[in-house]
């Protein structure tokens, strides 16, 4: 699950608090219906967990985008790559 406030300056810590053993699922779905304070380095850790997971040969699926995160990542052209279940 995304926090509720995912900035620059939590970015690195919050990553590095993932469980490895989640990032090494077939499906791995991350909750960001919580983020409500966010710049683009959510995105960046959105990105940096679906390369995980894709190297483990698993997929990502982000759930509960909120609109605003979903515009940015259409901005930076990263909608197709980050797949979003609502």
């Amino acid at each position: 699950m995304l926090p509720v406030s995912l900035r620059h300056e939590a970015a690195m810590s919050w990553l590095a608090g993932l469980d490895p053993h989640m990032l090494s699922q077939s499906a791995v779905v991350l909750d960001a219906s919580q983020l409500s304070s966010f710049d683009s380095s959510a995105l960046a850790c959105c990105l940096e967990v679906h390369r995980r997971v894709q190297a483990a040969g698993g997929k990502l699926v982000l759930q509960g985008m909120p609109k605003p995160l979903q515009r940015l990542s259409q901005v930076y052209g990263l909608s197709e790559l980050l797949v979003q279940q609502n």
